[in-house]
């Protein structure tokens, strides 16, 4: 495989652009293909050899179009199928729980981590196993957060800001008292346990850190595991020899999706990752 071969990425849907973000501010020079695997999206209530399956399924898909590396931007998808395709592909593939359940058992203080994520996430107890085998002494208290998804999306489609305004300046769009209210009901009881650190464990939730701050409190600190992923990333190339030599072109960012919302798509990456350029080819997979 050759240096200047894609970086594959995918997720259920468009969550994992927040991952292609981070990897494109610390590797700019990369060329980037993401799969959106909208037309089964979400996974997170699926059994997991079901996800198991479409994760198989989704890493041949890449490995054919001659990536170097692959992550698995899903944390549901990481938690179900990322020891399978490990022992599979010949590629490098990098999950989202091990770089945040890291970064979590670094931060924590006083030793109790809360996580939020989807039930599948949640049921697989990935990030509870990856936190303690880093500290085996930090206790985990996982909640799942489905409606924390459905916010998200609704939020991005009815605001015309730019990704980092909506974050950044706490936007209106998700400080809403009815989002305000969910969000109190989901996080209360991790607040009242004491926690100090929360893994935001989807790749939605970031995006709704405001929302999430507010409710927890300023001492709680938030760890996304997409900055942590891209570090992972670019420490795993430089290791193997392959970084990009030079800056991609045009052609450095490819998108597809299985479902039938191009243009949806398409509008919903242009606002995360602020490029107007953007072109989502659809595919199908049996």
């Amino acid at each position: 495989m050759n240096r200047d071969s894609s970086i594959g990425v995918f997720d259920s849907g468009f969550g994992g652009l927040t991952v292609v973000r981070s990897i494109r501010q610390q590797l700019p020079g990369e060329s980037i293909i993401y799969l959106g695997d909208s037309a089964r999206c979400p996974y997170g209530p699926r059994p997991q050899d079901e996800v198991r399956g479409y994760v198989r399924q989704i890493c041949s898909w890449l490995t054919g179009q001659d990536v170097k590396l692959i992550v698995i931007a899903c944390n549901t998808a990481t938690a179900a199928g990322l020891a399978m395709a490990q022992q599979e592909f010949d590629v490098p593939v990098i999950g989202v729980v091990e770089p945040g359940a890291r970064a979590a058992a670094r931060a924590t203080l006083n030793r109790k981590v809360g996580v939020i994520a989807t039930q599948g996430t949640v049921d697989s107890c990935a990030y509870s196993n990856a936190i303690r085998a880093r500290d085996a002494g930090v206790t985990v208290f996982s909640t799942a957060c489905p409606r924390f998804v459905e916010i998200v999306e609704d939020g991005l489609r009815r605001s015309d800001s730019a990704i980092e305004k909506m974050t950044a300046d706490a936007s209106d769009v998700y400080l809403r008292p009815a989002f305000q209210e969910i969000a109190r009901d989901y996080l209360d009881p991790l607040k009242k346990i004491g926690i100090d650190t929360l893994v935001l464990g989807c790749t939605h939730f970031p995006i709704l850190a405001p929302l999430i701050q507010q409710a927890v409190g300023e001492g709680v600190r938030l760890i996304s595991s997409a900055d942590e992923t891209a570090r992972d990333v670019a420490q795993t190339l430089e290791r193997r020899g392959q970084l990009r030599s030079y800056a991609a072109g045009p052609e450095g960012l490819r998108f597809f999706t299985t479902g039938d919302d191009l243009d949806d798509f398409c509008g919903l990456a242009r606002r995360v990752l602020r490029v107007d350029d953007i072109d989502v080819s659809h595919i199908d997979l049996p």
